[in-house]
């Protein structure tokens, strides 16, 4: 706790409390900072009601992190995750590799780290978590707590890839790597040994990396999911034992890293945010030294401006950039609300979102060397190598790391990082959950350690879905249906609710008592105008180019796509259900209503006044 005490001689510079009308108000200590060895005083007079968090002297109220260090890595474990690894490399490459660059960084500059600066700085000054942020504006109240069931949704399938990450990780310390070759209890009679096919033997316009018959592959899909054990998501089957192991792990290491606040957490990430970075060092530089390495780095970085006259590349950097920094999941405002007030949180929100862009760009070299490396091994096409997701690092590498010499050892390494890449950004998500709930139920906020492992609980219990037969189809619903379009209504809500009812005027004047110095126009106008027209351009583009779902050639029966519909509802539907609670239980005429709705709790004895800012054009129109 960073508890400030002062001198007994400064008490002299606050106002006798008998001048003030201690039912109304109380006078508030500022500690300003040593100024050439002389420390400085201020007081100031504050309305009691629902007095704002955001004030320096309610820190020592709450928990701090340790260090700086500590919350900056944590912000960067979170944002830096699998996406970074297995997405970015192969967009950038589809869509005009180096070209791709152009919409990708505007749309980082203009909407990407406005909303992550809003949610750091929105966490900062309030002190509170993603649901009772919201007492600036409470109609929105239903905002917070979307974003907190879809950060639940979340841990139920992410932590399974953790887990299929750690039996990998297991299965890897051996002398001969399990995939390596036929013969296996879990391989089929079709099995085909990778050095048997060629771009001769695939023909037909199949791609390497959608051929299901390789070693690797087969582990993957029989082995390890045994998917060949379910005829689709109605025959799920039991859990499997190795993987409810290895999920039993994830999930106390979650635990225990969470149990104490920040504290812990803080000093989970040391290892959790560092090592993907010296690991993928260490494979870049074994990757180009591979035979065909320079032909995947040169496909990588192709340059084809052509590609940008096409409508779903734009599409693809939007959505690649806004889930790629993590903003809307409520986790940056719960990092944000345990720094110390007056921390630069716009020197954070810059440094931060450009380390996880430039590692997305990293780490395609250290993929592409590789996929480089397997083209040449078959005599194909970069194309015929190169796919995104579970395929990219649970299958292409892995085969690709177990025909080089000491292969033991690179994929002991190789999966060590995807553990850490998916271990702190799942303590994140944890975290906006525990936070969120912990702040607005004090019950819970007492009871941390409990709730903590309640909600652990909670996710692995419904994450066992995901690790029976048939658990990849369950998997594959909810990463479509409850971080896809539910998410991107919840930001766009989010950033409406911040610049325009609260005002972004009055948000700039927050960061000012925080900093010391005003946004500049440049993002107030992005919060006000362009970030909301990105989200809403991201939500309608995602929406029309939505499909059905499906996973390889199985297509989800229709009650399937129900079902996740119901499942994104579920959480969305939270904000006009609480807008509408928060309107019937208030007491007053309707203007009063939607006044009591609208204005910061702090103020709601000026509603009673007639003084409601955001009845006024000028409230719209400041900027």
């Amino acid at each position: 706790m960073n508890i400030q005490v002062m001198p007994e001689n400064k008490l002299s510079s606050v106002a006798p409390l008998k001048q003030c009308n201690l039912e109304k108000k109380e006078v508030e200590l500022i500690l300003v900072k040593d100024q050439n060895g002389v420390q400085y005083t201020n007081s100031a007079i504050i309305p009691t009601p629902g007095h704002r968090g955001g004030f320096p002297g309610s820190e020592d109220a709450r928990e701090t992190w340790g260090k700086k260090i500590d919350f900056l890595l944590s912000v960067i474990g979170f944002a830096v995750d699998l996406a970074n690894v297995w997405r970015f490399p192969y967009l950038c490459y589809k869509n005009g590799g180096g070209a791709f660059l152009i919409p990708y960084i505007l749309f980082l500059v203009i909407a990407g780290m406005p909303l992550f600066y809003m949610e750091l700085a929105l966490g900062q000054y309030n002190r509170e978590g993603a649901a009772t942020v919201w007492k600036i504006c409470p109609i929105f109240k239903g905002v917070g707590y979307t974003v907190i069931i879809i950060a639940l949704y979340v841990g139920f399938y992410y932590n399974v890839i953790i887990a299929w990450s750690l039996h990998y990780l297991f299965s890897s310390m051996t002398s001969e790597l399990p995939w390596l070759k036929c013969g296996n209890s879990w391989n089929s009679p079709n099995c085909t040994h990778p050095k048997a096919i060629n771009g001769t033997t695939l023909g037909n316009g199949t791609t390497y990396a959608k051929y299901k018959i390789t070693p690797a592959a087969e582990y993957y899909e029989r082995g390890v999911l045994h998917l060949h054990e379910s005829r689709g998501i109605h025959d799920l089957g039991m859990p499997r034992w190795e993987l409810t192991l290895c999920l039993v792990v994830v999930v106390f290491i979650l635990y225990f890293s969470l149990w104490k606040g920040v504290k812990s957490s803080g000093k989970v990430v040391y290892i959790t945010a560092t090592m993907p970075y010296v690991v993928l060092f260490v494979l870049l530089i074994r990757g180009i030294t591979l035979p065909g390495a320079m032909d995947g780095i040169r496909a990588y970085l192709h340059i084809d401006f052509q590609r940008l006259n096409n409508l779903e590349v734009w599409i693809d950097a939007a959505t690649q950039i806004f889930y790629s920094l993590g903003a809307g999941f409520g986790v940056l405002i719960a990092f944000a609300s345990y720094n110390k007030f007056d921390n630069n949180c716009y020197r954070d929100a810059l440094l931060t979102s450009s380390v996880n862009c430039v590692t997305s760009f990293f780490s395609g070299f250290a993929i592409f060397s590789v996929l480089g490396y397997m083209a040449y091994k078959h005599g194909v096409r970069i194309e015929d190598v190169a796919t995104e997701g579970a395929g990219l690092v649970f299958i292409i590498y892995p085969e690709a790391i177990s025909t080089l010499p000491g292969s033991t050892f690179w994929a002991i390494v190789f999966f060590i990082m995807l553990l850490t890449l998916g271990i702190d950004s799942a303590m994140g998500g944890m975290e906006a959950v525990i936070t969120g709930l912990t702040d607005d139920f004090k019950i819970l906020k007492r009871n941390r350690k409990i709730f903590t492992f309640a909600t652990a609980l909670l996710t692995f219990l419904f994450a066992l879905l995901c690790i029976t037969n048939g658990g990849i189809y369950v998997l594959t619903l909810l990463d479509k249906y409850a971080a896809g379009t539910a998410i991107l209504f919840g930001v766009l809500i989010e950033a409406i609710g911040v610049s325009w009812f609260y005002g972004v005027d009055r948000f700039s004047e927050d960061i000012q008592q925080m900093m010391g110095f005003k946004p500049g126009l440049y993002w107030r106008l992005c919060w006000k105008f362009v970030s909301p027209v990105f989200l809403l351009f991201v939500v309608v583009a995602s929406t029309l180019t939505s499909s059905s779902l499906k996973y390889d050639d199985y297509n989800f029966p229709y009650w399937a796509n129900v079902v996740g519909w119901g499942v994104a509802m579920s959480s969305m539907l939270f904000v006009p259900f609480y807008a509408m609670y928060k309107f019937f239980s208030i007491q007053g005429t309707f203007k009063e209503r939607i006044g009591y709705c609208i204005t910061p709790e702090h103020e709601h004895h000026l509603v009673a006044e007639g003084k409601v800012r955001q009845f006024k054009l000028s409230h719209w129109l400041a900027i």
